[in-house]
């Protein structure tokens, strides 16, 4: 049976009401400067992340409300009240206090999800340091290639990963001055030429007052991995928090009494900015899970910790989808009320997946390291098309724009009013999460920009009700015998293949059209890759897409290359099937 194209939204009995139902008059009404109102402030004018997202509940009903759970297999829960994280983030921003670290340094932490991390990055922000979290799972040269970028002067690890990975190469990192250390088993470390942070946060006092930064002051640096061996670090300011505070409610639809789970490592910008920040500012609890994924226990703990709001990526959803609908049947989830999923494109089988098993439709968002929050989202109050990454949020104006002629380097655009006609998203400036620069390459962050346009490098386009549709990114997109071919458009089709787990599509060169479709996919448990099921695929595809866009060959893998935050690395798909240099895999999820 043929889905519909929309799925009509619906509040459920007992669920809360979403905190905006009037979308353009919500629109209308907001500013960026209005918003800002709704947070606290520091004395002067100022604005830390770190004071917004703990110590402003402090004289509230909050400070005693759970704001951050640790759970992990084989272990008991940990709970930290909000008063108890300003306490522990004063004892840390005292620390780098008694260590003559001084605003403006840099501060790397690299670990798992264990509670001195995000208490880490929090009292850091306090102290108006900047902040990069990086994944555990980097390898020696990733960490200390960031480190060196970076010019960090504080390293925050494990006495485990230490080991493994920075001591081999300390002295290929010249800024760094102190590596605090975190006794995974408890007690003390006694590595030469580091500190054991435990020792120092039970010397340290727990009053703190925070350091007066301002909404321009650098705050938190974000790797992402680029096309070449250096990854690209986006540097945000304390004024971002402003974004951070709204898309909570607008994206995510966070209200107190809330219990949310992201499942983003911190390593990731959205681990940070929604897993850290964005529930703390509206005063939740926040679940974290110490494990790695696992479908059983995800469920489990979607049941059992009474989850109501869920942020996940799209490969985690697929994987889920994966282990079968029966798995996820077992047990009963009635106090989950929203769905979210970011990272890559979301599949309109996959948005469909949870409204038929789960009872919820997953609702898609889209945003970017540079832009440092939620831009343009599916949201509690308004239908969903799935496929689409939703409409803007208030404060944010989004444009699809041509590219035009222009005389030497200067870019130059227009702005496309019709509907349905591809070309790249571009953002008006102005929002406070914007980035502020690559950090060292001014020159790159210069050509993001036309005059007040945000140039986000995707290929999109929106409807005639002003949903946005991706198409792929600028470099992504398949030019084949004329026709331009958003590779999303055709993994969205191939998913829907009974057999299809995951999918991802890159060109091909072909001397004669250009290039020819190639898909790469990966199977659901109990599929068995053969040549009549290539062929049935192959098939599915041309009837839902022509002959023109179809894939012309397709390949079986275990799993396709990923990221660790869940994006599908087309450009890795296609310089291995070419024989090209595969550039910064440090991001790259183990074993892809």
């Amino acid at each position: 049976m043929e889905r519909p194209s929309v799925i009509h939204k619906t509040v459920r009995a007992g669920d809360v009401a979403p905190h905006w139902q009037d979308y353009e008059g919500e629109r209308r009404r907001f500013s960026w400067d209005e918003a800002r109102k709704a947070l606290s402030g520091l004395p002067g004018g100022g604005i830390n992340i770190g004071f917004e997202a703990v110590d402003r509940h402090l004289n509230t009903n909050v400070k005693d409300r759970v704001a951050l759970r640790f759970v992990a297999r084989n272990q008991p829960a940990l709970d930290l009240s909000y008063a108890e994280l300003a306490r522990q983030t004063n004892r840390f921003a005292n620390v780098l206090e008694g260590l003559g670290i001084q605003k403006g340094a840099h501060l790397f932490v690299l670990s798992g999800r264990l509670p001195e991390l995000y208490i880490a990055v929090l009292g850091a922000l306090k102290k108006g340091i900047v902040v990069t979290p990086m994944f555990s799972a980097f390898g020696p040269e990733p960490v200390t290639t960031r480190i060196n970028l970076g010019d960090g002067q504080v390293l925050v690890t494990t006495d485990v990963l230490y080991q493994r990975k920075i001591k081999q190469l300390r002295q290929q990192m010249p800024s760094l001055r102190y590596v605090l250390l975190i006794a995974e088993e408890g007690g003390l470390t006694h590595e030469p030429g580091t500190l054991d942070l435990g020792q120092l946060m039970r010397q340290a006092s727990d009053a703190f007052t925070t350091v007066n930064t301002g909404a321009e002051d650098p705050a938190l640096l974000h790797f992402t991995s680029g096309t070449t061996g250096t990854p690209k670090g986006a540097l945000h300011v304390h004024g971002a928090v402003v974004t951070h505070f709204c898309t909570g409610r607008y994206a995510l639809d966070l209200h107190t009494q809330d219990r949310f789970w992201c499942t983003a490592d911190p390593g990731w910008v959205t681990g940070t900015s929604y897993g850290i920040i964005a529930p703390l500012l509206q005063g939740v609890t926040s679940i974290i899970d110490r494990e790695e994924y696992d479908a059983e226990r995800w469920y489990s703990l979607l049941a059992e910790e009474r989850i109501s709001v869920w942020y996940t990526a799209p490969t985690a959803l697929r994987m889920l989808m994966k282990s079968g609908k029966e798995l996820a049947q077992k047990l009963k989830y009635p106090a989950l009320r929203f769905i979210a999923s970011v990272g890559e494109p979301l599949n309109p089988e996959a948005v469909w997946w949870g409204q038929e098993v789960l009872g919820l439709p997953i609702h898609d968002n889209w945003w970017q390291t540079e832009t440092g929050g939620i831009m343009i989202a599916n949201t509690p109050a308004f239908d969903i098309k799935p496929g689409s990454m939703g409409r803007p949020l208030p404060g944010v104006d989004a444009y699809i724009v041509e590219h035009l002629e222009a005389e030497g380097d200067a870019l130059n655009v227009r702005v496309i009013e019709a509907p349905d006609v591809e070309g790249e998203l571009a953002l008006r400036g102005g929002w406070p999460s914007m980035f502020r620069g690559y950090l060292n390459n001014e020159a790159r962050y210069k050509k993001c920009f036309v005059d007040d346009l945000y140039l986000t490098g995707d290929l999109a386009r929106r409807d005639a009700e002003g949903y946005f549709w991706f198409v792929g990114r600028a470099d992504d997109v398949i030019k084949s015998a004329g026709h331009l071919i958003g590779p999303f458009e055709v993994e969205s089709v191939l998913m829907e293949h009974s057999a299809v787990a995951e999918a991802g599509v890159i060109g091909k060169p072909d001397p004669v059209v250009g290039e020819v479709v190639k898909a790469f996919v990966s199977l659901k448990d109990g599929c068995v890759a053969n040549e009549m099921l290539r062929m049935d695929i192959m098939a599915h595809a041309r009837k839902r897409l022509g002959a023109a866009v179809a894939p012309k060959e397709i390949a079986f893998l275990p799993t396709l290359p990923r990221t660790r935050s869940g994006k599908i690395m087309r450009r890795l798909l296609k310089a291995r099937e070419l024989g090209l240099p595969e550039g910064d895999t440090s991001t790259l999820e183990a074993g892809a």
